[in-house]
């Protein structure tokens, strides 16, 4: 029996990794040094809950929701499905990807979406200008009973939305959130994910390891 092919789904983190202007920059100092002669080696992290690639609730917009660690696990790992929504058909002119552009293209039923919407990504440089979701597209989703969505942008709003209305519709639904996925060059089509979070007391996000595998 052939292996199933992997695809890593995760941005690296490393001081160079862009962040929302004005986010926690990530920094790794070491601490220990068996080079300098200590027994081991150890490094301290500094860095934001949403950087790179991450899952996230709605904790991170409203305080009367469940934290990131009271979230199933069973969100983020199960059958999923990518669709490419790059194209210049697929945005209306707010910017944003329409129900539109992805109802058709999906199942009746769906638990998890993956949507590429960046058009060049540069995983080096911060999307300034980037594809956010129309909150009708997750109320849709919901719908069809969909507990995760997930995008390679670094927000399911737009960069300079204060009403957050994605956010909120999927706090409405219980659904669960992967923002900063990197999508590139994974054909359309039904996958495994596993992107789970890390048990972080009290946050509303943490960086994931995010990976799609090959269904057998």
């Amino acid at each position: 029996m052939s292996e199933r092919r992997i695809w890593d789904l995760s941005q690296t983190l490393q001081p160079e990794l862009p962040v929302w202007p004005g986010d926690v920059r990530f920094a790794c100092a070491v601490t220990a040094s068996v080079a300098a002669g200590s027994t081991v080696n150890l490094h301290r992290l500094e860095l934001s809950t949403q950087s790179g690639t991450h899952a996230e609730c709605s904790r991170h917009v409203r305080d009367d929701a469940p934290e990131l660690a009271a979230l199933p696990l069973a969100a983020f790992i199960g059958e999923c499905e990518l669709r490419d929504v790059s194209g210049p058909d697929q945005v209306d002119g707010e910017g944003v990807v329409p129900a539109a552009a992805v109802l058709d293209r999906l199942p009746a039923r769906v638990e998890r979406v993956l949507l590429r919407t960046l058009v060049r990504p540069d995983w080096g440089r911060w999307p300034t200008g980037f594809r956010a979701l129309d909150p009708a597209l997750i109320d849709a989703l919901a719908a069809r009973g969909c507990r995760l969505i997930a995008t390679d942008a670094p927000s399911v709003d737009p960069e300079h939305c204060k009403l957050l209305r994605s956010h909120q519709a999927c706090h409405r639904a219980g659904m669960a959130i992967l923002e900063g996925v990197v999508l590139d060059g994974i054909p359309e089509g039904r996958y495994e994910l596993i992107a789970l979070p890390l048990p972080i007391a009290g946050v509303e996000a943490t960086p994931v390891r995010a990976i799609l595998r090959e269904l057998a």
